[in-house]
């Protein structure tokens, strides 16, 4: 497992955290790493860090932005991995600096890991068209 999948996958249970208990992620990321070092663990990827960063700053937009392409399905409706797994995605797709391939890789990756078996083919997606629509987003850089 590569270095930026785990830094992912950690970004991940910050999100699905915070979304579970309606709280800030950002808070849920600190607490886990005072636990960490309180404990003699690693501290988080920094990767992690940038994705849980950049997806609460964009959160609103990205949020306007899974709900219009995510043709049937509200946000409310989705499964919180799947939900979160497209934040992250949605994020490195729209602001991020990796390939977009790889970021819908990745989703697809942690989907088919972690949630359902039909999620996979929605995480993809839904991502795809994001990327297709890429372009034509306003994304208030």
């Amino acid at each position: 497992m590569g270095a930026r999948h785990k830094a992912r996958k950690r970004a991940l249970d910050a999100l699905f955290e915070a979304d579970l208990r309606g709280t800030d992620p950002l808070e849920v990321m600190a607490d886990s790493r005072q636990r960490r070092a309180a404990e003699g663990d690693p501290d988080l990827p920094e990767y992690a860090v940038t994705l849980v960063e950049g997806v609460t700053a964009h959160r609103d937009r990205i949020d306007e932005v899974l709900a219009t392409y995510s043709l049937g399905w509200t946000l409310d409706r989705m499964p919180a991995v799947d939900r979160n797994l497209l934040r992250i995605g949605a994020y490195e797709i729209l602001w991020g600096d990796v390939p977009s391939a790889v970021a819908i890789d990745e989703a697809v990756e942690l989907t088919r890991e972690l949630s359902t078996d039909g999620s996979p083919v929605f995480v993809n997606g839904v991502l795809g068209r994001i990327l297709s629509e890429r372009s034509t987003l306003d994304l208030g850089r």
